[in-house]
């Protein structure tokens, strides 16, 4: 766990791709799905509070991919 003075260091943008990580990681252990899915299902479990939207989703599902976190098919 990361020190109160370590995570002010972090980026406003460092946070946000991390929560959006998270987010996706947990819709994707629900099994195998798409962008489109991915976005549908943020959306719906934070009661339409979230939308991600496409110019966010799949940098950071590329980014994901490279660093061996998911796989696409």
């Amino acid at each position: 766990m990361r020190t109160q003075e370590e995570r002010m260091g972090q980026s406003r943008s460092d946070v946000l791709s991390g929560t959006l990580d998270l987010l996706v990681l947990k819709t994707l252990a629900r099994g195998t799905m798409h962008g489109y899915g991915i976005t549908l299902h943020i959306q719906r479990v934070t009661n339409e509070v979230l939308r991600v939207k496409e110019g966010s989703l799949y940098p950071a599902l590329h980014r994901m991919e490279q660093d061996g976190w998911i796989r696409s098919e």
